[in-house]
């Protein structure tokens, strides 16, 4: 998400009166799945591994998830989560693709909810209150 839409959804949030939370995604990254054909890499085993084989050649571990460091793993998280918002009835912004609106009835009264997702952080902005809405 762009800090121009961050700002501009703080704004619009203090104008309509919506109440804002956020979220940290703890190891958000492991939640991605790397893609066939993209780059492998290797890593030296953690510690407490043996560290050769029986073969006397140095061992080494295969990266199958996306870890904090590379390149791809921020864009893999988010092919994990854009998806899932999609399928939950929310539209994606065109003009900041990171930001998705849904209004929905809650308790009968429609109800707006904006989530921006900056890296794994979700800021969420929301008109209900009430402790059923989130």
């Amino acid at each position: 998400m762009r800090a121009t839409s961050l700002r501009t959804l703080a704004a619009l949030a203090d104008k309509r009166g919506l109440s804002m939370r956020s979220w940290d995604f703890v190891a958000a990254y492991l939640q991605g799945e790397l893609e066939a054909g993209e780059v492998v890499y290797y890593c030296h085993p953690p510690p407490g591994y043996e560290t050769t084989g029986s073969d006397g050649r140095t061992r080494v571990c295969r990266i199958v998830k996306p870890v904090y460091g590379m390149a791809q793993a921020g864009r893999r998280w988010q092919r994990s989560l854009f998806p899932w918002l999609r399928e939950w009835g929310f539209t994606q912004c065109a003009s900041d693709p990171c930001v998705f609106t849904c209004t929905k009835p809650i308790n009968g009264t429609p109800q707006s909810i904006i989530i921006g997702c900056y890296v794994v952080d979700l800021f969420v902005f929301y008109s209900d209150d009430s402790a059923s809405s989130l």
